[in-house]
């Protein structure tokens, strides 16, 4: 098997695993925001254990003078989580995940107002029809009667800003690259959600069951940690492109899993909305051969 084949296989295995998250995210009973703050540091731990292995220190020299960046991303990679995490509590995962997943269509938007750069014509129709699919998951009969869904919904869309500030930032980060920027995002995560958490749930971590316990080391140690240092290895072999279009198998599997485990259905609108926003979002990725190591730390 050849460096390609074997990161393509990696790149595949990992975004599948990414998009199980829920299914153990919903087995820890703490606060989105104690989960995503152990979720932090778990994955600090490992990849930062990882980088001792290699010899592959953070070079601090070169890149303290990105360091805000570094920590306002992080904070906003928190955020997301957080956000996304209590999303998940309040409707179904296939909604929550492809509300979330308007975030390609965010960065559109932004990169003209921040960057000054122009949209071209493919960009407003992929803004246009990714939004008209987002309209069918929210606005369609039978989505929100308790209120749940909209709240839910809300969330997730407000999680998809917050992980598109984090790409936004990341543009200003040129000497910070792969693991370290992940591991100084994690650190800088935790740095903001420990005061954030202690003022808010508190910390309830001795109180959870051996269950629960052995679900929240696979979300912090396996699907985020393991998985990223998995995931960066296949990204410096890929193109950005291929690496891109394959990220879009976690949202598929992650409403694979909210129909089959958790029997959340959708209305054929719903559907059609879902596809909309992530055939559309793909469809903006396809030609554009930009990196994709940005967007990888933010899952």
């Amino acid at each position: 098997m050849n460096s390609h084949t074997k990161a393509k296989f990696s790149m595949i295995f990992s975004t599948i695993v990414f998009g199980t998250l829920s299914i153990f995210v919903r087995n820890i009973p703490l606060s989105s925001g104690e989960l995503a703050l152990y979720r932090a540091v778990l994955a600090a731990f490992l990849v930062s254990l990882y980088l001792i292995v290699k010899k592959n220190p953070i070079p601090f020299r070169e890149i303290k003078k990105e360091l805000p960046f570094l920590i306002l991303s992080g904070g906003a990679m928190g955020c997301s989580w957080i956000l996304l995490f209590q999303s998940y509590r309040y409707t179904s995962v296939s909604l929550a995940t492809l509300s979330y997943y308007f975030t390609p269509v965010i960065v559109i938007v932004a990169c003209p107002l921040l960057f000054h750069e122009r949209m071209t014509k493919k960009q407003i129709f992929c803004f246009l029809m990714s939004t008209l699919g987002l309209v069918l998951l929210v606005g369609v009969s039978g989505v929100g009667q308790s209120g749940a869904d909209i709240i839910g919904i809300a969330l997730a869309l407000i999680g998809a800003v917050f992980y598109a500030s984090v790409i936004l930032l990341n543009k200003f980060i040129q000497n910070t690259s792969g693991l370290h920027r992940t591991l100084m995002q994690f650190l800088s995560a935790i740095v903001i959600l420990t005061p954030y958490v202690a003022f808010t749930s508190g910390f309830h971590l001795g109180e959870l069951n051996s269950f629960g316990l052995v679900n929240l080391l696979i979300v912090g140690l396996f699907h985020t940690g393991f998985v990223y240092c998995l995931y960066f290895s296949a990204l410096k072999v890929l193109p950005g492109q291929e690496a891109s279009i394959l990220s879009y198998i976690d949202p598929t599997v992650a409403v694979f899993v909210s129909f089959f485990v958790f029997h959340e259905a959708m209305t054929p609108l719903q559907m059609i909305g879902g596809l909309l926003v992530l055939g559309f979002s793909l469809y903006n990725e396809i030609g554009n051969d930009a990196g994709s190591d940005e967007t990888a730390s933010e899952r």
